[in-house]
C-alpha cells in the first residue's frame, strides 16, 4: 500500500444469513438442510482513500454506508475481498459506543482513549484540551447516563480528535450537537485534513458533503454507483432519492454508463475542493421539471371560503420547474378561487428545509398588496418572486390565504403545508455558496385579477 494511500479496499463484501423464522437457524446448526437466504449488505467495493482527503458517503437507508464504516473500524469482519488501513483510526459510529453509562465523563475519557490506543500518560497530556473542547463543565464528573445526546457527542468527539488519528470516521454523529459545536467540529476536521488526516464522513445533508468533502461516493443496495466530485455525486443521490421505483433501475444504469464518474475522482495529492469540477453534459441540463419529485408530506387544511389551486414554480421563460439552478430567479405562483366573500385578504408563502426549519417567509401585507374585498367567484393569481441562492438540497414551500369572513375575524381561508417540493442541484463551475440562503436581491410579491381587474 502506497504511503499516500491510507485506506485500500478491493472487492470488499459483507454477507448476512437471513432466516424467515428463528428456529430455522437452530435446525441448520443441528444438521438440517440450509434454510438461510443470503443478504449482501455490501459487495464488490473498490475504494482508495489518501492522506488529507475527505470522502463523503451518501446513499439511501440500507444502502451499506454504516456497514462499510464498521468494516473499516474492525467491528465487522468482511465476507470477501481485501481491506487494509494504515495508521490509527478514530471513529464516531454510534452515539455512546465505547462509553460506560455508569462511569463519569472523566472516567470515560480514559476508557475511550485507551480503546483508541492511547496510554494514560498521553491522555494526561491531552486532558485539558479534551475537556476544553467538550466544554461540558462540571458534568464531566457526573455519570454519562445523565448526559443529553448533545453532551454525549461533545465528549466523544473531543476524545476522538485528541488521539490525533490518521483516519477519522464519522457516521452522522455530529448532527445531534448544537450549531456552535457543529461549526467547531467542522473547523477541527478541516485542520486535521491539513495535517494529513483522512476523513470518511456519512451524512444525509448535501450541504455538509459539499462543504467538507473533496470527493464523494454513492452506495445503493450495497454497491458503489458513483465515485467522484461531490456536487455530481450529491446530484445523483438526490435524483435517486426521489425517483419512482419504475425508473430507479434505469437511473442506476445511467450512472453505470457515465464515463465521467470515475474520472472526476480526486487525483493523488489533490487538495482543492471538487465542487468546481465541470459536470458532464448529461447532468447539466439547467432547471427542469422532475415528475418523480412530489411532496408526499403535503397537508391541506379545510377551506373557509377560498381554495388555493395549482401551486407551482416557474422559471423566467414561464416553464414549470422543480429542479432549480442556484443563483437564478424564479416565480412561485398559485391561484386562489373564492367561494364566499372575504375582506382584508392577503397571501403568503414560507420556504422550509426538509427538517422543517423556516428559511424565509413573505406575505402581501404591505399597503396595496392585499385586497380589501374579494367577492364570491373571484379568482386571484398570486406570484412571489425569489432568487434560488440556496445550497444544494431539497426544500418545501407553503401557501396560505388569510382574510376576514362575515364575523370580521381574520383567519386562514385556506392553507397548504408542503404545497410544492423542489430541489437545488449543484450550480455552475466556480460558484460557491456559504450559509443556508442568500436573499441579497429583494424578493417581490404581486397579485392580479379579480372582478373588473380590481386589486
Amino acid at each position: 500500500m502506497s504511503s499516500e494511500v491510507l485506506v485500500d479496499i478491493e472487492g470488499l463484501g459483507k454477507r448476512y444469513a437471513v432466516y424467515d423464522r428463528p428456529h430455522q437457524r437452530l435446525q441448520e446448526l443441528l444438521g438440517g438442510a440450509p434454510r438461510a437466504r443470503e443478504f449482501w449488505a455490501l459487495r464488490h467495493l473498490d475504494l482508495a482513500v489518501r492522506r488529507g482527503e475527505a470522502v463523503g458517503i451518501v446513499g439511501r437507508n440500507g444502502s451499506g454506508k454504516s456497514t462499510l464504516l464498521q468494516l473499516l473500524c474492525g467491528t465487522l469482519s468482511p465476507t470477501e475481498g481485501r481491506l487494509a488501513v494504515g495508521g490509527r483510526i478514530a471513529a464516531l459510529l454510534e452515539l455512546g459506543a465505547g462509553f460506560n453509562p455508569e462511569f463519569t465523563g472523566l472516567e470515560n475519557v480514559y476508557l475511550n482513549a485507551s480503546l483508541m490506543g492511547m496510554d494514560r500518560r498521553e491522555v494526561d497530556a491531552h486532558l485539558d484540551a479534551i475537556l476544553a473542547f467538550a466544554d461540558i463543565g462540571d458534568f464531566v464528573h457526573r455519570p454519562v447516563r445523565t448526559y443529553s445526546s448533545g453532551m454525549f457527542v461533545r465528549l466523544a468527539f473531543s476524545v476522538a480528535v485528541a488521539v490525533r488519528p490518521d483516519l477519522l470516521v464519522v457516521d452522522e454523529a455530529l448532527a445531534v450537537g448544537d450549531e456552535a459545536f457543529q461549526r467547531k467540529c467542522y473547523a477541527r476536521i478541516e485542520a486535521m485534513k491539513d495535517d494529513g488526516c483522512a476523513v470518511l464522513f456519512v451524512s444525509h445533508a448535501a450541504s455538509t458533503i459539499l462543504e467538507l468533502c473533496d470527493r464523494a461516493i454513492l452506495l445503493e443496495s450495497g454497491i458503489k454507483r458513483l465515485d467522484g466530485a461531490p456536487r455530481r455525486v450529491v446530484a445523483g443521490y438526490q435524483r435517486l432519492l426521489y425517483a419512482d421505483p419504475a425508473t430507479r433501475d434505469a437511473l442506476l444504469a445511467s450512472f453505470a454508463r457515465d464515463p465521467m464518474a470515475e474520472a472526476a475522482a480526486s487525483p493523488v495529492g489533490a487538495s482543492t475542493a471538487s465542487t468546481d469540477d465541470p459536470a458532464p453534459a448529461a447532468q447539466a441540463g439547467g432547471d427542469r421539471f422532475d415528475p418523480g419529485l412530489r411532496a408526499e408530506s403535503r397537508i391541506e387544511f379545510a377551506s373557509r371560503g377560498a381554495r388555493i389551486l395549482d401551486p407551482r414554480i416557474e422559471n423566467s421563460a414561464g416553464q414549470r420547474v422543480n429542479v432549480l439552478e442556484p443563483g437564478r430567479d424564479y416565480a412561485y405562483r398559485y391561484r386562489v378561487v373564492f367561494d364566499a366573500p372575504a375582506t382584508r385578504v392577503h397571501f403568503g408563502m414560507m420556504l422550509k428545509t426538509v427538517s422543517g426549519v423556516e428559511l424565509f417567509g413573505m406575505g402581501s401585507h404591505a399597503p396595496g398588496d392585499g385586497i380589501d374585498v374579494a367577492m364570491a367567484g373571484c379568482a386571484i393569481d398570486v406570484t412571489f418572486r425569489f432568487r434560488a441562492a440556496l445550497l444544494p438540497g431539497t426544500y418545501f414551500l407553503n401557501a396560505g390565504c388569510m382574510g376576514g369572513l362575515d364575523d370580521g375575524v381574520e383567519t386562514f381561508l385556506h392553507r397548504l403545508v408542503d404545497a410544492v417540493v423542489f430541489r437545488i442541484e449543484p450550480g455552475a463551475p466556480g460558484r460557491r455558496v456559504h450559509g443556508h440562503v442568500d436573499l441579497s436581491v429583494p424578493p417581490a410579491c404581486s397579485i392580479q385579477g379579480g372582478p373588473d381587474g380590481q386589486h
